[in-house]
């Protein structure tokens, strides 16, 4: 990694016939090759190292970039509609510095959008990976350089002077003897009749006057002014509110509705209809909807996990683990061993799940935020029985995803229940819906097996074992269509991304890392990281407990077998930062770790407290336990093309890590997830939270960016998991740590499948 930019090379790319300027680009692959190790007991390669899932992703939508395009405006602003999805991770704001930096023009003038779902696209309108910076870097860089080009042309041609005497600036072209022309006034003498091909240089690194700044968000005075729309804010003609009552267990089926004309007659309802996930309920109002779905009386028919539990499903895990390569071995050498157990976790955003759907007898519209809109359409055609071109689907900006979106549940079951009812409706998952109904991250064990012998780490293997992530979101079409470049060939598509996603940033020998998946029965995501956090999180414990093993701090030990030398830099630094090994009153302690991925590394110190007066906290209706009271990031994104972002998003990605590792998690009983809601899940709040935060992006190392959106949650996570380890003298090997404890709340009842809306919410306000 060691590109230093794309430096003078010249790129192709389109002028495209129209009446004012429009342009595109066209782009070749890279090739990357891993850096060399230098270990005593040096490991191979891992696939991930060679070719990853961004890798991957970036070369999937090669092909179709040229038919992505910036349209310059009469009044001088530049219109950009993005084929990905924002859903709060600042890619909009990104996409338009690269746009604002080669084509010297505004922030301000630049109008970023998010196009509909466009076939044609194939694989390049799929957000996921933490890859949409890495994938467009290039591409919307050229479209712009070369629409630059053709300005700086068009005012030639109308100063009569040479291209090589003009210069731009803030959307306008300068002459040598004080002419200026607006870039709005340029726009139409810049166009073409014809498209036709040209070539055009992009801007050093050196010469960035946008990309890498601290750029705030281009939405935040929308965001903080309410004007921000989401799905539920549109105002879609007869789009009524509709929400589902659901089955009490995981994908129950409705039978029959017991009440069903008591209920067609209760205040505002105007339809009731059976569907396949449910009976669905359309009222003017979504209070109403609520009241007709607690009355609903459904016979339900069996679910997909009746009678299943924690227990019942770490049992079908624990028989599925695949055996290591190395036998356990204490003569010459010696073994440790350790399995760890991952909780389900919830895949819910803070945005409910939700959908608009206008279907008529030869057409449809649909309005959500989808990460991956191109399957949604071909899904719901395919549901409705009309050509994909007669099925629109607009991709609105959505409030959180963590890998939710790329799932379309609520855009398709929208479009089934509008063309059964023959009307618009506004589909609205409750929260209860999301947590007991909705996407999770599976429950897994994570074993590790590690060799050792006069100081070396001769071997280091880690067998996970997880429920059944389901990849039917278009990933796995990418797989398909991508083949022949993979680094490992006749795997599942499960195992495929498994191994183009996990690896072990240190020299240890022998190192092999296998998946093994059982039971689709649940409702499975890819949640932020997919397998990642919870590798890590066992990877580095068992860290930790090598050092020890071989009586080295942990810090200086990692540092000793680390591969990379950006890897070194991220620890050095949080080491300093974090002021490793300074002296702790007893029950407290430090954690480090870190975690590479998609051409990225974070490293996280922290520091938490497990004194009995702290994990005694008393909170109503909430979980308090130990508090990490210290996080130190440091993230090497290779180049950051907005560090405030950037910065952001380690911020999220920690408190996700400390959820994981000491709170948030879901219980399984009887085929019914406990859990109801947000008050029953507890995420990382207010008063789990550390009050020292500090987040340091280093300078480039590379001249491309790298992935971010995920890479804090895993280093997050095994901090704390080690910190905790150190402050209390016992390693855990089940996550979340409070998963254990009795439950903090009364679940809710599964019938009916929802709860009555709260009145006295000024009460729970603390």
């Amino acid at each position: 990694m060691g590109d230093q930019g794309v430096g003078r090379r010249r790129f192709l790319g389109y002028v495209l016939a129209a009446p004012t300027l429009l342009v595109a680009a066209q782009f070749e692959e890279a090739v990357l090759a891993p850096a060399p190790a230098a270990a005593a007991v040096p490991s191979l390669p891992e696939p991930a190292e060679v070719y990853d899932l961004t890798d991957l992703l970036t070369d999937a939508a090669l092909p179709t970039s040229g038919l992505i395009s910036i349209q310059l405006n009469a009044d001088g602003t530049a219109s950009f509609a993005l084929p990905r999805a924002e859903v709060g991770q600042g890619i909009t704001t990104s996409t338009a510095m690269l746009i604002a930096e080669e084509l010297d023009l505004p922030l301000a003038q630049v109008r970023i959008t998010l196009a509909d779902a466009r076939p044609e696209l194939l694989f390049n309108q799929f957000t996921g990976a933490s890859n949409t910076t890495v994938a467009t870097y290039t591409p919307v860089r050229v479209a712009a350089a070369i629409a630059r080009q053709r300005l700086l042309a068009a005012a030639a041609a109308r100063f009569g002077v040479p291209v090589s005497t003009l210069t731009t600036a803030a959307g306008v072209v300068n002459g040598p003897d004080g002419q200026s022309a607006s870039y709005g006034s340029l726009a139409a003498r810049a166009a073409s009749d014809t498209t036709v091909q040209v070539s055009v240089a992009l801007k050093q690194q050196a010469e960035f006057k946008v990309i890498g700044t601290a750029q705030q968000r281009i939405d935040a005075l929308d965001i903080v002014t309410g004007r921000k729309q989401f799905t539920m804010d549109l105002a879609v003609p007869n789009a009524l509110p509709t929400m589902v009552c659901r089955p009490p267990t995981i994908n129950g089926t409705p039978l029959s509705v017991r009440n069903l004309a008591a209920v067609q007659a209760m205040p505002g309802v105007t339809d009731v209809v059976t569907i396949a996930t449910g009976v669905a309920v359309r009222a003017r109002t979504f209070g109403q909807c609520i009241d007709a779905i607690r009355a609903l009386q459904v016979t339900w028919g069996p679910g997909s996990e009746d009678g299943s539990s924690d227990d019942t499903v770490l049992r079908e895990l624990r028989a599925a683990e695949l055996p290591f390569a190395v036998p356990p071995v204490n003569l010459l050498a010696h073994t440790i061993e350790n399995t760890f157990t991952f909780a389900f976790a919830s895949n819910t955003a803070l945005e409910p799940n939700c959908a608009i759907a206008d279907v008529r007898a030869d057409r449809a519209e649909i309005w959500a935020a989808m990460k991956a809109p191109i399957v949604a359409q071909g899904a719901i055609a395919a549901k409705l029985a009309l050509p994909p071109s007669a099925v629109t689907v607009h991709v609105t900006e959505g409030g959180g995803s963590f890998g939710r979106k790329l799932f379309s549940d609520a855009a398709l079951e929208a479009a089934g229940i509008s063309r059964a009812m023959g009307k618009p409706v506004k589909l609205m998952w409750h929260r209860t819906d999301e947590f007991r109904q909705g996407r999770t991250h599976p429950m897994c064990t994570s074993r590790v097996r590690a060799s050792y012998a006069l100081g070396e780490v001769l071997s280091f293997e880690q067998r996970h074992t997880s429920v059944a992530t389901d990849f039917s979101h278009g990933l796995g079409e990418v797989l398909t269509a991508m083949v022949a470049k993979l680094p490992v060939g006749g795997l599942g598509f499960s195992e495929t991304i498994f191994e183009l996603t996990q690896q072990t940033p240190y020299d240890f020998g022998l190192t092999t890392q296998l998946l093994s998946e059982v039971d689709k029965g649940f409702n499975t995501g890819s949640m932020r990281g997919i397998y990642s956090p919870n590798v890590r999180c066992a990877q580095e414990l068992m860290v930790d407990q090598l050092a020890v093993a071989l009586g080295q701090d942990p810090y200086r030990f990692r540092r000793q077998f680390l591969k990379d030398q950006r890897a070194v830099a991220v620890l050095d630094k949080v080491a300093q930062l974090g002021d490793w090994g300074r002296p702790m009153p007893a029950g407290t302690a430090q954690g480090i770790a870190l975690h590479p991925e998609y051409h990225s590394i974070a490293a996280v110190l922290v520091e938490i407290d497990c004194t009995a007066q702290t994990v005694g906290r008393q909170i109503p209706d909430a979980y308090t336990g130990p508090r990490v009271t210290k996080a130190v990031c440091a993230v090497d994104a290779g180049l950051a093309v907005n560090p405030l972002g950037l910065e952001a998003q380690m911020m999220g990605g920690i408190s996700d890590g400390i959820a994981l590792a000491l709170t948030s998690g879901l219980h399984l009983s009887n085929g019914v997830f406990q859990e109801g809601s947000w008050d029953n899940y507890f995420y990382t709040r207010q008063w789990n939270t550390p009050p020292d935060l500090q987040i340091v992006v280093m300078p480039p190392t590379t001249g491309t960016p790298g992935g971010a959106g995920e890479l804090a949650v895993g280093a997050a996570m095994a901090a704390v998991a080690c910190a905790y380890a150190r402050a209390t003298g016992t390693v855990p090997t089940s996550f979340p740590i409070n998963h254990a404890a009795p439950l903090a709340f009364d679940p809710l009842p599964t019938t009916p499948p929802v709860p009555q809306s709260p009145v006295d919410g000024l009460t729970r306000a603390y």
